[in-house]
């Protein structure tokens, strides 16, 4: 096994997905490993590693498995050598909206979270009001 090639512990502790989510993640064609050793243990690269950081990331943006693979399929279209101007402002345009679409679950995200610290504001001074030592009342 070369330097370039990472066992699947290695990209686990790397990533901070299970052994399973990563697996899962080959069985459904998502990351597949690079390679395999000898002893037929699956093998990753740098670009595996960061196809799985990736998929990672669309994760907290609920994002489905499908819309992780057509994004994939966009990003791995584009960086092939030779691609057409027609097909190139195709896949732009794909591309555009996946942007689009994680800027908006994005804020969407941020909403709920300006809500959630409004909610546990609100506790910490329910809190105070009923819980204060009887000589701060």
């Amino acid at each position: 096994m070369g330097a370039e090639h990472m066992q699947i512990g290695q990209v686990a502790q790397r990533t901070g997905l299970s052994l399973r989510t990563i697996r899962y993640y080959g069985e459904v064609g998502l990351v597949e490993p690079s390679a395999r050793s000898r002893g037929g243990f699956r093998l990753y690269t740098e670009a595996d590693l960061d196809r799985l950081l990736l998929i990672k990331r669309m994760k907290p943006l609920d994002f489905s498995l499908e819309e992780t693979r057509d994004l994939l399929e966009v990003l791995d279209s584009l960086a092939e050598p030779g691609l057409d101007e027609d097909r190139r402002a195709r896949l732009a345009a794909r591309l555009d909206a996946f942007e689009q679409a994680a800027d908006e679950r994005c804020r969407a995200l941020r909403g709920q979270l300006a809500r959630a610290e409004e909610f546990a504001e609100r506790l910490s001074d329910q809190r105070r009001t009923h819980l204060a030592p009887t000589g701060d009342r």
